[in-house]
C-alpha cells in the first residue's frame, strides 16, 4: 500500500501491527496477535476519523493515488467481450486513450477512457494519461461507430489534462479537443460518463460532455489543476492548496452546481483500499443511468444532453 502524505500516522500504525504478526508468526509472543488486533481497530478508526471529512486539497491527492483502478480495470471488471479499436485513421494510435466495442451486461455497447498505467513502463506508454490530438480523433471514430449502429457510449474519465507538448499542438490538440466535445452532442445514442480519477480540463470535457455525468466520491473534476491555478493566480505552485479551494473541484461542490449529477460511494479509505468494491458501485451507476434513456428517441436524447449543458451555470454555491 502506497500511503499519501496526510495518511503517515496510519501507515505507522498499520506497520506496527504486521510487525506485531509477523512475530506472532514466529512464535515470539503468544499476545502478540491480540496486541495487532487493537492496532488494527486503531488503524481503522483513524482511517474513518482522517476519510470523513477530507478538504479539497486531500481529494485532490486521493483523486491521483496511484494505486487507484484505472480504465484497464474497469473494463476488464465490467464488460466481457472487449475488442480494442486503434488508431485515428489519419496520424496514428495514441495509447493514453482506449476504447473499443464490448457488452456491458449482455448490452452492446462502445466504451471509450483515458489510462494512466500503473507503473514506469506502462505510465510512459499511456503518457500518464494525456492524450494527443489522434487520441481525441479516435474517440471521435468512435463515437460514430456508436451512433451508426445504435450502441450507447461509456466514457471513464481519468486525466490530468490533453498533452501540452509541441507536437501536439502542431497536430491540431485544442481543434480535436473541441471537435470531440462537439460529437459527443451530435450523437443520437446515449452517453454516460463516469470521472474516476482525475477530471483535468479540455482532455476531460472532451469525453464527458454526456447525457449523465457521475463522479466517484474522491475524484476530481476541473478546468485546470490546483497547481497550474495557483501558479497563474499567485506565480506560486505552494498556493495549490488554497486554489483547490477555490476550484469547487470536488465531487460534492460539482453535485451542488448541478455539473455533475450523481456521487458513487467509494469504500472507506479510497477506491485504491477495496478497487473490486469501486469498481462494482461504478457498474451499477452506469447500468442507472443507462436505463434512464431506454426506449428514447435519438432526437430526445440529444435534446436532454444540450439542456444539461445549456443550464449548467444557473447554480451558484452561497
Amino acid at each position: 500500500m502506497t500511503y499519501l502524505e496526510f495518511e503517515k500516522p496510519l501507515a505507522d500504525l498499520e506497520g506496527k501491527a504486521e510487525e506485531l504478526r509477523v512475530l506472532a508468526r514466529k512464535g515470539e509472543g503468544v499476545d502478540l496477535e491480540k496486541e495487532a488486533a487493537a492496532l488494527d481497530k486503531k488503524a481503522e478508526e483513524m482511517l474513518r476519523d482522517l476519510y470523513k471529512q477530507l478538504d479539497p486539497w486531500r481529494k485532490t491527492q486521493v483523486a491521483r493515488h496511484p494505486e487507484r483502478p484505472h480504465c484497464r480495470d474497469y473494463i476488464a471488471a465490467l464488460f466481457s467481450e472487449y475488442t480494442p479499436l486503434a488508431g485515428d485513421r489519419a496520424f496514428g494510435e495514441d495509447h493514453a486513450v482506449m476504447g473499443g466495442l464490448a457488452r456491458f451486461r449482455d448490452q452492446a455497447c462502445v466504451v471509450i477512457g483515458h489510462e494512466k498505467g500503473n507503473d514506469t513502463k506502462s505510465r510512459l506508454t499511456h503518457n500518464f494519461g494525456m492524450a494527443r490530438p489522434e487520441g481525441y480523433r479516435k474517440a471521435i471514430r468512435l463515437m460514430d461507430l456508436a451512433d451508426r449502429f445504435r450502441l450507447p457510449v461509456i466514457s471513464l474519465v481519468d486525466t490530468p489534462g490533453a498533452y501540452p507538448g509541441k507536437g501536439a499542438e502542431e497536430r491540431g490538440q485544442s481543434e480535436a479537443i473541441a471537435r470531440s466535445t462537439e460529437k459527443c452532442l451530435q450523437i443520437g445514442v446515449p452517453l454516460v460518463s463516469v470521472v474516476i480519477g482525475e477530471g483535468g480540463s479540455g482532455g476531460a470535457v472532451a469525453f464527458a460532455t454526456a447525457n449523465r455525468i457521475a463522479m466517484l466520491e474522491h475524484s476530481i473534476y476541473s478546468v485546470i489543476s490546483p497547481e497550474g491555478c495557483a501558479s497563474i493566480l499567485w506565480k506560486d505552485a505552494e498556493k495549490m492548496r488554497e486554489a483547490a479551494h477555490a476550484l469547487k473541484l470536488t465531487a460534492q461542490d460539482l453535485k451542488k452546481l448541478e455539473v455533475v449529477d450523481r456521487i458513487i460511494p467509494e469504500p472507506m479509505g479510497g477506491a485504491q483500499r477495496a478497487p473490486m468494491e469501486a469498481i462494482t458501485a461504478v457498474g451499477d451507476a452506469i447500468a442507472e443511468m443507462l436505463a434512464e434513456f431506454e426506449g428514447k428517441k435519438p432526437s430526445e436524447i440529444i435534446k436532454d444532453r444540450r439542456q444539461k449543458f445549456l443550464q449548467m451555470g444557473s447554480k451558484a454555491l452561497a
